[in-house]
C-alpha cells in the first residue's frame, strides 16, 4: 500500500489558507484595491500634477510601486495574522499540534498562503496603476528588471507572512494584532518612502530613515518597475533577505513557544 505523500497535509493547509480569504473576497482583495484605487487618484493624479521629480518619471510612476509594495506586505501580514488569531479564538488552533506536519511546513504553508493573498492584491494594482499612467503619461509602465521586481516582491510578501505568524501565536485578541500593524508597521511603511524619496529630507532625518527596513522593501520594487531608487538595488536585496531569515527564526519560535488559546 502507497504511503500518503508527505506534501499533502502541507497543501491542504495552504489550500486552506487561500480558501479561506477567497470566501471572503470582498474583505481581503476588493477593499485594499479600492484603498489604492483611492491613493492614486488623489496623490499620484490630483497632487501629483504639482509636484516636480527630478528623474524622468512622473510622481504617479513614482508612487505606484510603493503602493505595491504596501498592498503586498500588509495584505500578507493581514492574512496570515487574521487566520491564526480567528483560529485560535474559535478555539481550533491546537489542532496544529496534532497535525502530521513539522514547523517548518507549518511555517511556510501559512507564510505561502499569505503571500498568495498579497501578490494578487499587488497584481491588481499594478493593473490599476498602469491605466492611471496610460490615461496621464500615455505609455505604458513596463518593469525595468522583472527579475528584482519579483524577487522583492515574493521576499517582502513572505517576509511579512512571518511576521504575521510571529505577531499572531503572541497575541491574546484582535486588540493587541490590531495595535502592532497601527502603531508599528503602518508608521514605519509610510515613513519608508511610499509617498516620497528620502533625497528631499533633512540629512538628520535621511540617515535615520535608512535604519527603516521597509524604506529597501519599498525601492526594491521601485527599482525593478522603473529603475529609480534612494538605495542601491543590492544594498536593498540584502536587507530583504536577512529580514527574511530574521523573521523565518522569530516565526518558528512562536510556533514552539507561542500560545495556541486565547486565555
Amino acid at each position: 500500500m502507497n504511503k500518503p505523500s508527505v506534501f499533502l497535509p502541507f497543501w491542504f493547509l495552504y489550500k486552506k489558507e487561500v480558501g479561506r480569504f477567497v470566501r471572503v473576497i470582498g474583505q481581503t482583495i476588493f477593499t485594499p484595491v479600492i484603498n489604492s484605487f483611492l491613493y492614486l487618484l488623489i496623490f499620484g493624479v490630483s497632487l501629483g500634477r504639482s509636484i516636480n521629480m527630478d528623474s524622468e518619471y512622473s510622481y504617479l510612476a513614482f508612487l505606484i510601486p510603493g503602493l505595491i509594495m504596501m498592498s503586498v506586505l500588509n495584505n500578507a501580514y493581514q492574512n496570515t495574522a487574521s487566520s491564526i488569531v480567528t483560529s485560535k479564538f474559535h478555539g481550533d488552533l491546537q489542532d496544529l499540534r496534532t497535525v502530521p506536519l513539522s514547523p517548518i511546513q507549518i511555517v511556510w504553508a501559512y507564510a505561502f498562503g499569505g503571500l498568495s493573498r498579497g501578490l494578487l492584491v499587488g497584481v491588481i494594482t499594478y493593473i490599476v496603476g498602469s491605466i492611471f499612467y496610460y490615461v496621464q503619461e500615455a505609455g505604458f509602465l513596463f518593469p525595468h528588471s522583472a527579475i528584482y521586481l519579483l524577487a522583492f516582491l515574493i521576499i517582502g510578501g513572505v517576509s511579512f507572512a512571518f511576521l504575521g505568524i510571529s505577531v499572531s501565536f503572541w497575541a491574546r485578541n484582535f486588540d493587541q494584532m490590531s495595535a502592532v500593524s497601527a502603531f508599528i508597521l503602518l508608521p514605519l511603511t509610510y515613513l519608508g518612502g511610499v509617498f516620497y524619496s528620502i533625497d528631499i529630507l533633512h540629512p538628520f532625518w535621511r540617515q535615520l530613515s535608512e535604519f527603516n527596513p521597509l524604506l529597501y522593501f519599498i525601492n526594491g520594487v521601485r527599482y525593478g518597475l522603473i529603475g529609480v531608487s534612494d538605495v542601491s538595488a543590492p544594498k536593498a536585496l540584502l536587507v530583504l533577505v536577512i529580514s527574511m531569515f530574521f523573521l523565518l527564526a522569530l516565526a518558528l519560535r512562536s510556533i514552539h513557544r507561542g500560545h495556541y488559546t486565547r486565555w
